[in-house]
């Protein structure tokens, strides 16, 4: 039980320590097409997957998506005010992703993009849809999980 314990707390260590940060938005990004124009959303450590203890919050996109675009300019503005007490995990279809963010791809892509999940800090689906989600709706979420 001891040892159990203590693999769950090296856990939550570990996970905090390598969370995604300093999320940017790729500067060249055409918002009035669906040009190819490179990773959308740019930081440190981003082949990390979900943080125990704290609410997740999900982006799947594609580079060439007009849509993936403008969700990802909502995501790192999320980001931006939610730093630190939600965790960002950002899967680029057209990149590689690591074996975590590979089981999430799996479990919540269902073809369309860019799609959108918020868990709670337990990993209950909050949000789990595919389509563009106005930052609002988001926060509201957010606010909710927070106060758990």
């Amino acid at each position: 039980m001891k040892i159990l314990s203590l693999a769950l707390l090296l856990f939550l260590v570990a996970s905090s320590l390598f969370a995604a940060e300093n999320l940017k938005l790729n500067s060249h990004l055409d918002y009035t097409s669906d040009s190819l124009d490179g990773p959308l959303i740019t930081g440190d450590n981003m082949a990390t997957g979900l943080a125990a203890g704290k609410p997740n919050y999900i982006i799947i996109y594609g580079e060439a998506c007009y849509n993936s675009k403008r969700q990802a300019r909502r995501t790192v503005d999320l980001y931006n005010k939610y730093r630190g007490r939600v965790n960002f995990v950002v899967i680029d279809l057209d990149a590689h992703s690591s074996a975590e963010q590979e089981q999430l791809r799996k479990r919540f892509y269902r073809g369309y993009i860019p799609h959108v999940v918020v868990l709670s800090k337990n990993g209950t689906a909050l949000y789990d849809s595919s389509g563009e989600v106005d930052s609002q709706r988001i926060e509201t979420i957010f606010e909710r999980a927070l106060a758990e």
